[in-house]
Formats: C-alpha cells, structure tokens, sequence
C-alpha cells in the first residue's frame, strides 16, 4: 500500500528545498492526496498549478462545473492551502495579537475569519482560523509564512507545525450539498451551524466537517488525513450522485468568489507580507496582467481590510499589529475606498472576442473564464483614475462578465457608469464601459437554516 501521506510530505519538503529550480525539470511534481480518485474523470489530462499542486483543469467543462454551486452542488479540491497547527500555552494570546478579528470568544470548534496585518495596516495575510482545543488551532490560507514568522519574532509559549501535506481539504459547496455529505457520512448534519465544525465519518474514515462559505452559497469542507483523500473523495462523490454532484476543476474554480464578492489572497490584491521575511513561499512568480500601472510601486497592489469589505464596524479593543494605523484611517471616516462590483458591457466585451475575425489591431484577449494569474485593470472616471479592477470573470450564471473593484468612495454608488482600460500596456488597448454593482453579485445563501430543508 503505497503511503501517501509519506510522500506528500517528501515530494512537499523537495520543493522547497529546490524552490529556484525550474519546476518542469528540476523540481519534483506535487499533485493531490486525491490524484488517484481524480483521475478517473479527467478525461482531457490536463492540470493547473495551485500554490505546489497541480490540479484537473476541468472533468467535464468549466461552464458546467462553474453554475454547480448555484444548481446543485460541486466536490473541489482546496488541499493546495497551506495548513498549520498552533499550539501551547500562549498560542491564542499570540493568534490574537496577530490578527484583528476579536477572539475572546471563540469556541472549540469555531471557526474565525483571521486577517492580518502589517505595522501600516495594510493586509499581510487571511485565512481561517479553526479552533481544535483549549490550545490547539489550525490556520488555513494561500500562505501561513507570516504567521510562522510573526511567531518566530516573539517569545511565545507556542508551536507552529505546517501540517500542510498531511492534511486534504476538499469543498462542497451548493444547494445540495447537505444532502450530499449527509449521504457519505451516513448521519445528520443539521447541527453544524455557520462557521462552526465538528468530526465525523465517510466510509468509516474520520473527518473534520466544517461549515463555510466561500461560494456565498450553503456549503461545507471537509478535512482529513492525507492517506484516506482517495477513499473520502470517491465516497462524497458517490453520495451526492442523487443530488447532482459535480467535480469542480481549477479552471472554474475562481468564478464563484468574484460572484460572492470575495477577494482572493495573491489574484485580488498582493499581501503586504512579500517585501518581508515573512513572504509567501507557496506563490509562483510571474508577470502581472492588466492596464493598472502602479505609481508608488508594489505597495499599489496591497490593501486595507476596509478597502476588500472586511473592516470592522468598530475598532477592536484588543491590542494587535496595525491596530495604530487602522485607527487612524477610522478616525478618518474610515479607508478612501471601497470594493464594489463591476458588470463589464456585453458589446464591449464582445468586440474584444469579435477583433480576432476581423482587420486591425488586436487587442489583447481575455481569458475564459478568467486569467489564472493576478490582473489589475485601471478603473476611469471621465478619464480619471478612480479605482482598480481584478478578477474579471465570465459567469454562466450571472450570463455577465463582471469584476472586483476598489474604488474611491464618490464613484462607489450602484449604477454609476465607469471605464475599465483592457490590455497591458504597450498593447492594443481597448476601452470597456462598466457599471458599479453591489456585491454580492447573487444573493448570500450562507447562513440558510438547513434545520428547515
């Protein structure tokens, strides 16, 4: 029987040591805990790189995987997540002087939206925080590196373990996914409340079932040992198959967090941690797309929480890093900015698709249905800069191309007209009209009481 959990750890630890070597040649090839199970249905063969793990592109086709969270519900694969345990005596007072979320109350097995900061308030890293015991916690996000740093600068009574390839997470997300996992685990659960977790089986493995949101839909993760990812994969899948259960590729993968509004960590905005020691390692380099061009350098990619909707109401009490500076910014009536949505014209967008079957220049073209890489597009205002577009997506269920967009809080208002420049610079550049919309672009299903379905 081949030790998977064993070799995840092996091949996880070789990237990093060989992290400046060329990935195709020189650096072994991590894939999910899962690969066996998913392999049965990527028929195309084809793969995307998530942080160190290569993942299906699509099992069927992305317009058919991105509307299952709406219609019915997805199987998705989130193992690429860097995954560390946090424990001791000191470790919830060090995670709450890490993050500004308040943490005075946080149960066992809660689970808290933890954003961190760096000392001028903008955001460093953000993730979830789940808590496993009077002591013990597990972060979750695009990269714990901060976290391990911050730790590592003060003289706290804790531990920090990156457990990162001994654990999978897969998403089920949608409208039936209840019905599905009920199904798998055999057993009611209708007492999992939002953002809260407990354990449970699937085929007689044990599990850690949480319910999140990250579709803006009803949803749930489900964690567990990397050795049992196959046997729980195959087994969630068979359950939900009454319920219309469909395997989520990478290719889709992003749509649903620009139509619930969600900033994504390293495609929406930079963390303000890669200018520190405590830079993400779990990143790729590569180049930036997009019209935007910063004018005060790469601190024009970070963001305040204010500015991706996750500001406070009131300042938080505790004592954390960046509390100064968030102070200041809320003395003055809180962040310049604000993230909006945007619904991109469908002539205009059309015309960039329409110019590779006619004369002219052509434009650069856009990525269906998104660019899998970060991209910043200049927002304009009767020829102003006001804000900065990311995330532009195609969504089959909105039927819209539609994006992310920190604006300044006079052109926020739904319905004020906008320009978004389209290309890089030194290309064709096209002008697209867009409109400000209120996000979420869909309805929040979240916090639905499923004691009622």
């Amino acid at each position: 029987m081949v030790d998977i959990a064993a070799r995840q750890r092996e091949t996880y630890e070789a990237l990093y040591r060989l992290d400046d070597a060329p990935f195709i040649a020189e650096r072994p090839a991590l894939f999910s805990p899962a690969a066996a199970a998913q392999d049965d249905a990527n028929l195309k063969g084809c793969f995307g790189r998530f942080a160190q793990i290569l993942l299906p592109l699509e099992y069927t086709n992305w317009v058919e995987e991105s509307v299952a969270h709406v219609q019915s519900c997805y199987l998705g694969d989130w193992t690429s997540l860097n995954k560390v345990r946090v424990q001791g005596r000191q470790a919830l007072e060090f995670l709450s002087q890490a993050g500004l979320n308040d943490l005075s109350r946080f149960e066992i097995g809660q689970i808290k939206h933890h954003v961190q900061l760096d000392e001028n308030g903008w955001v460093a890293s953000e993730g979830i925080l789940l808590r496993l015991g009077p002591e013990e916690f597990m972060y979750t996000a695009g990269s714990c590196d901060w976290l391990a740093w911050r730790l590592r600068q003060g003289g706290w009574d804790a531990d920090l373990t990156d457990i990162s390839p001994d654990q999978f997470i897969f998403g089920v997300q949608g409208p039936t996914s209840l019905f599905a996992l009920e199904q798998a685990t055999g057993e009611s659960l209708r007492d999992i409340g939002f953002n809260r977790s407990r354990e449970a089986q699937v085929g007689g493995m044990r599990v850690r079932v949480l319910r999140t949101g990250i579709s803006g839909e009803l949803g749930y993760e489900v964690h567990g040992p990397a050795d049992d990812a196959n046997e729980v994969w195959r087994a969630i899948l068979a359950g939900g198959t009454e319920s219309g259960i469909r395997q989520l590729g990478f290719r889709a993968q992003p749509v649903q967090h620009i139509e619930a509004g969600i900033a994504t960590n390293g495609l929406d905005y930079l963390p303000a941690a890669i200018i520190t020691p405590g830079a993400p390692r779990q990143f790729r380099p590569g180049s930036m797309g997009g019209s935007f061009v910063p004018s005060n350098g790469v601190t024009d990619y970070f963001r305040k929480p204010g500015e991706l909707g996750w500001g406070p109401r009131r300042l938080p009490a505790h004592d954390f890093l960046g509390r100064d500076a968030l102070a200041a910014d809320t003395a003055q009536g809180g962040p310049a900015r604000v993230l909006a949505g945007l619904i991109w014209n469908d002539a205009d967008v059309l015309s960039v698709f329409a110019a590779l079957l006619g004369d002219g220049d052509l434009p650069e073209q856009m990525d269906i249905p998104r660019r899998l890489g970060p991209s910043f597009d200049q927002v304009l205002v009767a020829g102003h800069p006001v804000g900065v577009s990311t995330g532009r997506a195609l969504s089959p269920q909105l039927r819209a191309t539609i994006s992310l967009c920190v604006i300044d809080r006079d052109h926020a208002a739904p319905g004020t007209d906008v320009t978004v420049v389209w290309g890089r610079p030194g290309t064709p550049q096209r002008e697209i009209r867009a409109t400000i919309d209120v996000l979420p672009f869909k309805p929040d299903h979240r916090r639905i009481d499923v004691t009622k379905l």
